[in-house]
């Protein structure tokens, strides 16, 4: 179990094709701030459907987008 689960879920049950979420809503969701060990959690996301896009330190943006079937 990753600390990181509720978020990918939450990712996952989104639909969208890609959307953005504020490092502070990441913390809402997943109950733990984001920091540098995302960078490794984020490849557990494949297996719900979606990859990490672009992180945009300036905007405190992550981008999450669905992958191919």
């Amino acid at each position: 179990m990753s600390k990181y689960d509720a978020l990918w879920k939450h990712v996952a049950n989104s639909g969208e094709t890609s959307f953005k979420l504020t490092f502070q809503e990441i913390m809402n969701i997943a109950g733990v701030p984001i920091d540098h060990s995302f960078l490794t959690y984020k490849k557990e996301l494949v297996g719900f459907g979606y990859k990490v896009g672009k992180i945009s330190m300036k905007e405190q943006t992550v981008e999450f987008v669905k992958t191919e079937d």
